[in-house]
């Protein structure tokens, strides 16, 4: 399964246990299709928030085990089926909901705290959820899926920094455009200020601590899953990693990992152990 636009969502892919694709198949075609109520085409907010609550409506719906509205049968059969069968949390999936809500009334963001608590939102039941197909649950475990998430979420943003700042989508919190002296608008100049790179740095900085944070939790998920998570991990470091790459200028060219990364990437999830910490991008091979 491909992802597009919705960058975050470690998929269905050739590692995963065959028994769980299905349902993590029905996990993101919900998250996907709710994403694009949100953020694609040209309505007017009005109608995207109305059909983000239509969308909800069918969430109860099949959370209580009644039928939702033909609209969307497409994500929904499969969704309900899912929920019996793995018992789903469906607050999880509201959750989701309640970012891409956030996301058609809200551009700015005052603080790192108020960033997090969308990431806790848009990013997090995921991790979330996969923990619960793969069981497991203990606090710790939820702790660093927590950070891995919102890490892969930051740093979705700075890469997107050239994409999200014309749009007026603004994630890079005041309190940092303050603190380098910075406006967003500064961005979008022909000649960027040279306090810029300092600005991108700091948030990539942060969003490798938080990365960090959450890598010791590939040695908890068992299987080949957790060899899929190491690859998450590695493949969010490694985008921080290219976005130092362009001088921190992410704003004027989007960093992307291609197939050349691959080898990378698995290399260094081969040498991630419990005993010497993460092999970072950058690190020495």
């Amino acid at each position: 399964m491909s992802v597009d636009h919705y960058e975050n969502f470690p998929v269905a892919s050739v590692l995963c246990p065959p028994a769980l694709r299905p349902p993590i198949t029905a996990i993101y075609w919900f998250a996907r299709t709710a994403d694009d109520l949100a953020d694609e085409g040209d309505a007017p907010a009005g109608q995207r928030l109305a059909d983000l609550a239509a969308y909800r409506a069918d969430l109860a719906a099949v959370a209580a085990g009644r039928t939702p509205s033909p609209r969307w049968q497409r994500v929904f059969e499969p969704l309900a089926a899912m929920m019996a069968r793995h018992a789903l949390p469906a607050a999880l999936l509201g959750d989701l909901l309640s970012a891409f809500e956030q996301d058609v009334t809200k551009t700015r963001y005052a603080d790192r705290a108020e960033v997090l608590d969308y990431c806790r939102r848009s990013a997090n039941p995921i991790g979330r959820l996969l923990l619960h197909l793969y069981g497991v649950t203990d606090a710790a475990a939820l702790r660093r899926s927590d950070a891995i998430c919102s890490a892969l979420q930051l740093a979705n943003f700075w890469q997107d920094l050239g994409v999200d700042l014309p749009r007026g989508r603004v994630y890079v919190p005041d309190t940092d455009w303050q603190r380098h002296g910075l406006a967003p608008h500064d961005l979008l100049r022909a000649e960027a200020p040279a306090a810029a790179p300092a600005l991108v740095a700091d948030l990539v900085g942060w969003t490798r601590e938080l990365m960090l944070a959450g890598a010791p939790l590939v040695h908890a998920v068992p299987g080949r899953a957790g060899w899929e998570l190491r690859l998450v991990v590695q493949g969010g470091l490694a985008i921080l990693d290219k976005i130092a790459a362009l001088g921190h200028a992410s704003w004027r060219r989007r960093p992307t990992l291609t197939p050349l990364d691959v080898p990378k990437l698995a290399w260094r999830a081969l040498r991630m152990r419990p005993d010497r910490g993460v092999v970072a991008p950058g690190a020495a091979t």
